[in-house]
């Protein structure tokens, strides 16, 4: 496998097509990332137009010059939380998976945390899917269950698994 580079984008301008061209593909292979098949190229530019924020860190893994994942670092910004971060839109393309470059997304975004003074990330995904065996090696706990909480594309109401990490 060719070299990963991971890197945080500050202006998604030049990645925008390639971001559009991920999330596509990722919803289209069932990933429970709050958006449902077909995704429009419309509809996920427009997304991307809307994710960086100053309390929203976009890293992005680039294989061969092409972005091939993501994950945010959301910020909270309320008094009582500036202690804590949500991982949220964890996505690797299709074609890359099973390569490490979620855990190199979920490592960097917890660093990146660190380096910002957070100390607890939480974080929410699809029960039954692959990544909660990732988030369960990378030292995640389990903190609930919620049922019925988002539709599949078959219509269909998952339950999520909560889960968060103290950062030492």
């Amino acid at each position: 496998m060719k070299p990963v580079h991971i890197t945080q984008l500050h202006s998604i301008d030049a990645y925008l097509e390639q971001l559009s061209q991920l999330i596509i593909q990722v919803v289209d292979s069932n990933a429970s990332i709050g958006f449902l098949p077909p995704l429009s190229v419309t509809d996920a530019t427009e997304y991307w137009k809307t994710v960086l924020a100053p309390e929203v860190a976009l890293l992005v893994a680039i294989v061969n010059n092409q972005v091939v994942g993501t994950i945010q670092l959301q910020l909270v910004t309320k008094q009582n939380g500036t202690h804590r971060a949500e991982i949220a839109k964890l996505m690797t393309h299709p074609k890359h998976r099973r390569k490490g470059i979620g855990q190199a997304l979920m490592i960097e975004a917890e660093k990146l945390a660190k380096q910002k003074g957070r100390s607890l990330l939480v974080l929410d995904t699809r029960e039954g899917d692959p990544s909660n065996n990732l988030y369960r090696t990378l030292g995640y706990i389990q903190a609930g269950r919620i049922p019925n909480f988002a539709k599949s594309s078959q219509g269909r109401l998952d339950a999520t698994i909560l889960y968060y990490k103290e950062l030492l």
